[in-house]
């Protein structure tokens, strides 16, 4: 469903369907952006955080907020990381590290055939005459 709301980032009025709550507008400036921060990148391997976000006067949390996304990925010697929000190790991006990853992986895996076992041992363990076909009065 659709609501009118404000923009966050410039106060407009905007029809809101889903996503963050920012305007047509201010999304294609995020956008250009995001593509000149790209190039930017490109051309400079190792350049750092606050030479990015000088360069390119974008926010710090942006560059951040694209590096948890993975939409931007630097080179392997690039001093820019960011946290696991996990374990708080330092990872080139997206939110978890590898390690992290698994152990959810593993942990809503166990969890998806504990669950499957108890459904079907409740299942055999039950009683029987609830087992049986039900009909409605008329």
């Amino acid at each position: 469903m659709s609501d009118v709301t404000n923009c966050r980032r410039c106060g407009r009025l905007f029809n809101y369907i889903t996503g963050q709550r920012i305007c047509p507008t201010c999304k294609q400036e995020i956008e250009e952006k995001f593509e000149e921060v790209k190039k930017y990148i490109q051309e400079n391997r190792t350049a750092s955080m606050k030479k990015i976000t000088e360069d390119c006067n974008v926010d710090a949390n942006q560059v951040q907020m694209w590096i948890r996304q993975e939409r931007l990925q630097f080179a392997d010697d690039s001093p820019i990381k960011v946290n696991c929000e996990k374990c708080g190790k330092m990872i080139a991006s997206g939110r978890f590290c590898e390690t992290c990853r698994n152990q959810m992986a593993s942990n809503l895996n166990n969890m998806m055939t504990k669950s499957t076992a108890t459904l079907k041992e409740e299942a055999r363990k039950g009683d029987p005459s609830k087992n049986r076909m039900r009909f409605l009065q008329k």
